[in-house]
């Protein structure tokens, strides 16, 4: 499986565990980790719940062995942060539970999902998410970030900061598109059917309709 990326501190998905090295051969448990989190990711992002909390909890279970509860903290992140890439803006309590352990870095890209920054913050950002936090329009910052799911995550951000521009839902919905992913189609997809119904566009809101069928076919 591909792995993914969400441009978290450090070393982004491979969780800065120990190191980024490949050589000597990771432990076991780092495996397991990077395995988990891939695999969860990849399962919300199809909207299959079920096997994201299984594997997300199979590559908690590893990271708890260590006995360092910042892995776990920065594992939890990620879980919000695939919360954030769908427009699920609920309060990211696994990693508040351990907070007290994160890293500085971590602590400051928990508050930016949580549109709740500090000052400084932004210089502790991953390159795309401060570039698209500081930029005029997100947009432009994000349409030549490479990673999908770093490209849905601070869209999400850019939408719960009120600064999602019709230019951002695009690229939101066609990223998620391109890939597949069809809980963050269907969050973006109604994204832009609201903003046409309130601008009167009958006929685009009847198009949306037809993709958002597409994806979850309504009960007839």
């Amino acid at each position: 499986m591909k792995r993914l990326s969400l441009s978290l501190p450090a070393c982004a998905l491979s969780l800065a565990l120990a190191a980024c090295s490949s050589n000597p051969p990771p432990p076991a448990w780092q495996t397991t980790a990077r395995s988990g989190l891939d695999a969860a990711a990849i399962a919300w992002l199809e909207g299959r719940d079920a096997v994201e909390a299984a594997e997300f909890g199979r590559a908690r279970a590893a990271l708890a062995r260590t006995g360092q509860p910042g892995l776990v903290a920065r594992a939890e992140l990620h879980r919000c942060a695939l919360r954030v890439a769908t427009l699920d803006f609920g309060p990211c309590t696994g990693f508040s539970a351990l907070a007290v352990d994160a890293a500085p870095d971590d602590a400051a890209y928990a508050r930016y999902l949580s549109n709740a920054p500090l000052p400084g913050d932004a210089e502790r950002l991953p390159p795309a998410h401060r570039a698209a936090l500081l930029a005029a329009d997100a947009a432009t910052a994000l349409q030549h970030v490479d990673d999908p799911v770093t490209r849905l995550v601070a869209a999400g951000a850019a939408l719960q900061r009120g600064q999602a521009s019709p230019a951002l839902q695009r690229l939101a919905a066609d990223t998620a598109s391109e890939q597949g992913w069809s809980r963050p189609l269907l969050a973006w997809l109604m994204v832009q059917q609201r903003a046409a119904l309130a601008a009167g566009d009958t006929a685009t809101v009847e198009r949306l309709q037809r993709r958002i069928d597409t994806v979850a076919p309504r009960a007839r």
